[in-house]
């Protein structure tokens, strides 16, 4: 079949598409984590002392003994076998933005030769992978390959199922057999600590006797693409890539504003409604869907968790997604920037820290200027972006996320922080020496009878800052759709962390000096804001003005790309941050760096030669043809005396030249691969490979518009997008 057979075939089996069967949606009450072992289900098969020591290892990560974990593994096992599972896999997060399993039976053999089924405290506690197999960043090799996995009991037991069988899944972390992270858990859990004790220390200065355990706990709203399968399997971009190299914008996209929060196409809620149905059976809260801007795309979201079993769960949703989707015939699409010229996808992790006691440290309340514990917790965040700024940035830089930002619809590469008219009025007031109350939002009067009056917020939204305050939580927007939540996680959390360590430092000198409590917070404050307010912004982040203005006048750093970006991972301050709060070793820290800029070069890599390969076997064999026709035709006419315009032909002749010539280029370019360092592949990828892709692909592009219709052989963006 040829490609635009293929292409035509694939239109006709979408529009001809057959609803799948899926069963009734049962209510919430009857599926609520029916597959998890929580504490719930834990404390009906415990003894009261196992549960109770169970329970504070949850609440407050305190050890557990061997001895319970025996116990626990016991009654994990009556349970999963109560539920038809034969298999366990400890589940663990490499360092490669997806989940990683080894399955192993709950079999053993006797001396009769008959099966029995086995499951100790040791096997819950302890798996074995290849630690030399994944991304390691140079802490594994292959003669020195020992890896380990190990239970996190914070965060519950699950079961997957399949057609014909089921697992027990266990979230683990992942080391090497020397001890260093392997993966994205145990930074998360150790920034959590570091950042717990930091936050003890200035409670306890303020007067706060009963603190319970701190965390921070997050909400990410993950946006994606819905695209056929049968136009996926067309496009070996997306296939390989996830991302269209080739495609000409069609006549409509997104210019009507009439798709965001427009009615869900059926084929999609029904896809929705079964892959939220498999969340609820895993106790994964999610909260709203909607379409998204784009065509094509949609929108889903949970609702707050602690920030471990948050980034579990949001690794677990993107595993579901795209497997509910090819369920569907559907290929979910998480890439951040899929197609040109509309909007891409971004994941906004929203992002508090508290505890039982004190609550949500970073809810303002109605009087946020009397409420110290809440101003000191927002001016930690306010240094910790100012300072670490280039930390942010670097925790969410990949190769598919620099097509997103700065783009309409995410924020730019400049880390500043949005705060809304009211806290801004506050903290300015603040650095200017005095404190008044804060402006109120007021209420909302439309004139209308019949619709309720409400109070509305006192700060609009700010939809171009990347780390913005949204009422009772900091979102940060600039993250991409595809990429683990735990990097930016661990990231704020350990800026926080130093940032109230600092504080705790300063504040403890005021008060020793007698100074009275509101007055030694505003003095701690307004030394904090004369140094790092320059971050506060709440203006355009899209605007000339404030790229020139961020750069040179307020010293913030502008990293548009990662091969920017990435390296500020081996800023000595950056090494000294992890280390001194112990979340990442500095030869942990340089594993990282080694992982993602080789990631980020592998990527640009397979791009370049899918877009050569396209090229040259796809489109350029479809304007050849299409020269052909056109050559034929006019040679026919002119033999009948009928003169033909060429300029169609010579207009696609001329593309046709310049995209093998660009094509040449591109070649050339991929095949050196000598570089003084790492930091000048990445440069060279950023600064030479993509602009060379984008090259070949502005004169495919044009072709596409060029030529017949009959003998394009990639579905296109108003098929794609459009046809559900």
């Amino acid at each position: 079949m040829s490609g635009n057979e293929s292409r035509l075939s694939a239109i006709s089996r979408i529009s001809n598409h057959q609803r799948i069967a899926v069963e009734a949606t049962q209510s919430l009450d009857d599926i609520w984590a029916t597959d998890v072992f929580n504490l719930a289900r834990m404390e009906q098969m415990l003894s009261k002392s196992a549960f109770k020591a169970v329970r504070t290892t949850v609440q407050t990560g305190a050890p557990l003994a061997p001895a319970v974990a025996d116990v626990v593994a016991a009654a994990m096992k009556s349970w999963a076998l109560s539920k038809g599972v034969k298999f366990f896999s400890h589940i663990f997060y490499p360092m490669t933005n997806i989940t990683a399993e080894k399955h192993d039976g709950f079999i053993l053999t006797n001396s009769d030769g008959n099966a029995i089924t086995e499951f100790s405290g040791s096997l819950l506690i302890k798996g074995e992978p290849d630690g030399s197999s994944f991304p390691n960043g140079s802490l594994r090799m292959t003669n020195a390959a020992r890896g380990y996995t190990a239970w996190d009991p914070t965060s519950p037991a699950f079961i997957m199922h399949t057609d014909n069988g089921s697992t027990l899944m266990i979230p683990s972390v992942f080391m090497s057999w020397t001890g260093e992270a392997l993966d994205k858990k145990i930074p998360l859990l150790r920034s959590n600590a570091a950042m717990d004790s930091a936050a003890r220390k200035v409670l306890t200065l303020m007067g706060e006797t009963d603190i319970a355990t701190l965390n921070s706990s997050c909400g990410a709203e993950q946006e994606y693409f819905l695209v056929d399968i049968n136009f996926a399997n067309a496009r070996p971009d997306l296939l390989l890539a996830g991302r269209t190299l080739f495609g000409a914008s069609p006549v409509r996209g997104q210019q009507f504003d009439d798709h965001y929060f427009g009615a869900i196409p059926e084929r999609v809620q029904i896809f929705m409604q079964d892959f939220e149905d498999q969340l609820y059976r895993l106790g994964i809260p999610a909260k709203t869907h909607h379409n998204e801007v784009a065509p094509g795309q949609f929108e889903i979201a949970p609702y707050f968790e602690s920030a471990n079993i948050a980034a579990d769960h949001q690794q677990l949703m993107m595993t579901l997604m795209k497997s509910t989707a090819k369920r569907h015939g559907f290929m979910c699409l998480l890439h951040e920037k899929p197609f040109a010229g509309i909007n891409g996808s971004g994941k906004h992790v929203n992002w508090s820290v508290g505890n039982a006691t004190q609550g949500n440290l970073l809810d303002p309340g109605s009087t946020p200027h009397d409420n110290l514990n809440f101003l000191l917790f927002c001016g930690a965040v306010i240094r910790g972006v100012h300072k670490y700024g280039t930390l942010l940035r670097a925790v969410i830089a990949s190769a598919s996320n620099d097509h997103r930002l700065g783009a309409n619809e995410a924020p730019p590469a400049i880390l500043s922080v949005y705060l809304g008219d009211q806290l801004e009025n506050v903290f300015q007031d603040i650095k200017d020496g005095k404190i008044a109350s804060s402006i109120q939002g007021g209420e909302m009067d439309l004139g209308l009878t019949q619709i309720l009056k409400f109070e509305r917020d006192p700060g609009d939204r700010n939809r171009t800052s990347p780390f913005a305050f949204t009422g009772n939580r900091f979102e940060f927007r600039a993250v991409g759709s595809s990429q683990s939540v735990s990097g930016p996680l661990v990231a704020m959390n350990t800026i926080l962390a130093d940032s109230l360590e600092w504080i705790a430092e300063k504040l403890e000198a005021e008060l020793n000096k007698g100074t009275a409590k509101a007055a030694a917070v505003l003095s701690v404050l307004k030394g904090l804001m004369e140094e790092h307010g320059n971050v506060v912004f709440g203006g355009d982040g899209y605007s000339a003005e404030w790229h020139k203005m961020a750069v040179e006048e307020r010293g913030l750093k502008n990293l548009p790309t990662t091969a920017d970006a990435l390296p500020y991972l081996r800023d000595e301050a950056i090494r000294e941050l992890f280390s001194r709060t112990n979340v990442l070793s500095p030869v942990e820290l340089e594993s990282r760096f080694e992982v993602y800029a080789e990631q980020y070069v592998l990527s640009i890599e397979v791009e370049a030669k899918l877009v050569i390969e396209m090229a040259k076997t796809m489109i350029y064999p479809s304007a050849s043809q299409y020269l052909g026709d056109l050559s034929t035709t006019q040679c026919g006419l002119k033999d009948l005396g009928i003169e033909m315009d060429g300029s169609i032909a010579k207009s696609v002749a001329a593309e046709t030249n310049a995209m093998v010539a660009a094509v040449a280029e591109l070649s050339t370019a991929i095949a050196r691969h000598e570089f003084d360092s790492v930091e000048a592949h990445m440069s060279y990828c950023a600064d030479q490979i993509r602009p060379l892709m984008d090259k070949v692909r502005t004169h495919a592009d044009a072709l596409e518009t060029e030529v017949a219709d009959s003998l394009w052989p990639l579905p296109k963006y108003r098929e794609m997008l459009f046809l559900k």
